[in-house]
């Protein structure tokens, strides 16, 4: 299983539609990015960790919140989202597929050196982009094709005779 480590603020810094979310809610931005990993992952049949800095916020412990397809981690106090990443990273090794999303250049480096793929925040965002046409498009051929018409169910001839009496002859 293709495994996908997001570096949280890097990606709402990115993203058109989160940066300005931010402004008026980093809880919503956050939020918002989370919903939009869930999707992405159980569509694409990955493995998400979703990492935020919390190394600006004294005291801050790390916290780790597992789901079936992301897992989203606010680490501790002096601890970067990158050195997180680096070291899980580091701890997976070249076992399993791993992209490493962030459009910092320094970290993209050292995560290549590492054995790991590395995409931008916006290459990530394109690809997201395209996952979400495609769950679209299923949703609506689903929805066409589920769509339980009574015309499935009888015959031609009940049919016209509904017909008939809906017109009242």
């Amino acid at each position: 299983m293709k495994i996908i480590f997001v570096d949280g603020y890097n990606v709402i810094n990115s993203w058109p539609n989160l940066n300005g979310m931010k402004e008026y809610s980093f809880d919503g931005a956050r939020n918002k990015l989370h919903d939009i990993l869930v999707n992405y992952a159980s569509y694409n049949n990955c493995r998400i960790y979703l990492v935020f800095d919390g190394h600006k916020v004294a005291g801050n412990i790390e916290k780790v919140y597992e789901e079936k397809f992301v897992t989203t981690v606010f680490t501790k106090f002096e601890q970067t989202a990158d050195s997180y990443i680096e070291k899980k990273v580091n701890d997976i090794g070249r076992r399993a597929e791993i992209i490493v999303v962030t459009s910092d250049w320094l970290e993209q480096q050292t995560i290549f050196q590492r054995g790991a793929v590395r995409m931008s925040s916006l290459e990530f965002y394109n690809d997201v982009l395209k996952s979400e046409e495609k769950i679209d498009k299923r949703m609506k051929k689903n929805s066409v094709k589920n769509r339980n018409l009574l015309s499935d169910s009888v015959g031609d001839e009940i049919l016209a005779k509904l017909e008939r009496m809906r017109r009242g002859r």
